[in-house]
Parts: C-alpha cells; structure tokens; sequence
C-alpha cells in the first residue's frame, strides 16, 4: 500500500519538554486520516513538523514521497489548513483566495477563475468582492478553507477545520471532505472531537502526551475495543423480561436503555445461552448484538488522565 505520510521516530521538545515523543505513523493514499487527542497532545506540532514550518529535532517524514526539509516543493502539492487561521482583512475575498492559490504555483487567471468557482460551491459567490473583514467568522472560515483546495492539493492536512463553524457549516465542510476523499485526494486533519472524527474518518491515530497510545484501521479498533457488551430487547413492554434481565445469572451491570437494555455479559456465560433461556419467556427476543464502544468511549479509555493539561502555560504547544 503506497502512502501519503510516513512518520518515523519523530520527535520535537521545547525548553526541555517533549512535545512529541519518537511518534510513527503511516496515512495510506486515498483515504481520510484522523489525528486525535486532547487539547496540548502534540497535533498541531506533529502538523507543524510535516509542513517544515517547526523543524524536527529526529526522526524521519516523507511527505507525498519526499522530505519536506530536504525537497520543499512538495508542500505544493498540499493544502494546510493550520488552527491559527489568517487571511488578509482588507482584500477582497477573491484577491485573497488568489494571492494564496499563486503562491501554490498556479497561475492567476486560472486562480481567479478556480476561486469564483470554489465560492460558488461554498454558498459565497456574492460576497467575491466584498472586503474579508465584512464577513462574519463563520464566512471566514469557509474562505480560509477555499484558500486551502483551490490549487487542488493531492492532500489536505486540516487542524481542527470545524472550530468555529454552525452545523450548516459544518456539514457543507464535510461534504467537501468527502467528496476531496472520493475523487482520490487524502485528508488528515487533527481534532478533539470525536462525534466528528467517528463520521467521517477512515484511520485514526489517538496521541496524548505526545505520544501515539493508538493506530489503526477505525473498524478494526472499535471491534478490538468492543468487549462483552450487548444490547437486549424484546418485542413488547413484560414484567417476565423485566425480571428476566434483573436477575439472569449471565448478565452483570445490566442498565436500561432506550428501547431495552444494555448489559454485560459474564465470561462464565455465552451468547447461546442467553437465546435459550430468552427463548423460555412469553415475549419474543427481537434483539441480540454486540455493542460496538463509539470512539469517544475509546478515546476515554486510551487516554484516561492524560488528557488532563500539566504543560506550564509558557511552554504549552498544542
């Protein structure tokens, strides 16, 4: 499988603390990647060294193919969307859009014509000329994100891209995502927020600390972490289910759920036992699964206290 970002052994400290620490990742071609943790984990500088705006103290990065540090070029063929965002106030937005997408190598008609075109899409074609600071943030946001495609980048690196945006917003970004992922494009982006990192990605990698505490394929890691949790419903309301989910031996810390139950299942007892005596009772079982844990209950668990900030605010990098 080719790759669009390797990581080896990357590492980079500030006034003596590690904010990244020997971190290794591999982000497969065509896919959308997440990079996760909490606030001060490490992401934004993990990012930070992949575009060579921070350089690395060690450790190997191929970016598309080549070292950012030795072949800058390549950072051409890449939309970076830092979390500090920064756009021109007094230029037109379509100046803006321009200006970045010509230090992207593209020429400027094509720029203009692209960006009008990407404004359109974004729900923003009559504010082309309009002056960057007459938009509301969210408006902003959108331009700063058109900033980052127009040249059409084979990889998208967005931190934190729905900070700051309403629910409309956020999923007009999403489609966009998705659809980059569809015509070929790789995204990584960085965030803390799981609901949204569980909707659309692919791969995840979860850094606290600095460190990598988890990476894989994200089906792949919910069934790793799924445990022996099922939920439980019958097909209508029975005072003998309610007393069989109370007091069945094979069940332990059973909790009422919206339309049955969910509980734990002893490792002394087996899901076939569990049929058999549901079987037994005057109200059918209508469902019987395997609870899949959300990426935030893995988050949870993986990271558990080192989501909690002991960076001194002057040394803090996130």
């Amino acid at each position: 499988m080719s790759h669009a970002l390797l990581l080896d052994g990357v590492s980079k400290s500030y006034a003596g603390h590690a904010a990244v620490k020997n971190l290794s990742l591999a982000v497969p071609q065509g896919t959308i990647y997440g990079i996760l943790g909490p606030n001060g984990a490490g992401k934004s500088t993990t990012l930070r060294m992949v575009m060579n705006i921070i350089i690395r103290d060690s450790g190997r990065i191929a970016l598309l193919g080549a070292d950012p540090q030795v072949d800058r070029s390549v950072l051409h063929r890449v939309g970076y969307l830092p979390e500090e965002r920064g756009l021109y106030r007094k230029m037109s937005v379509i100046d803006v859009i321009t200006f970045f997408a010509e230090l992207k190598g593209v020429p400027a008609a094509r720029a203009r014509s692209e960006g009008a075109r990407w404004l359109e899409r974004m729900g923003l074609g009559d504010w082309r000329n309009a002056k960057v600071e007459t938009l509301s943030k969210g408006m902003q946001q959108k331009v700063q994100f058109v900033t980052t495609v127009v040249h059409a980048p084979d990889l998208l690196i967005l931190d934190e891209p729905h900070s700051g945006l309403d629910p409309v917003n956020q999923e007009v970004l999403r489609d966009t995502i998705l659809q980059a992922r569809d015509e070929g494009r790789t995204v990584i982006f960085s965030t803390h927020n799981m609901e949204q990192a569980e909707q659309m990605c692919e791969h995840v990698c979860i850094i606290a600390g600095g460190e990598k505490v988890l990476d894989g394929n994200l089906r792949d890691v919910r069934r790793a972490h799924r445990g022996n949790r099922y939920a439980v419903a019958f097909d209508e309301p029975s005072e003998t289910a309610d007393r069989f989910m109370a007091t069945w031996p094979g069940f332990e810390n059973v909790e009422r759920a919206r339309d049955g139950w969910v509980a734990q299942l002893r490792a002394s007892a087996s899901p076939r036992e569990l049929v058999a005596a549901a079987n037994g009772l005057d109200v059918p079982l209508s469902r019987f699964e395997h609870v899949q844990p959300s990426l935030h209950e893995i988050f949870v668990s993986k990271v558990g206290d080192a989501a909690r900030p002991r960076r001194s605010p002057e040394v803090a990098h996130a």
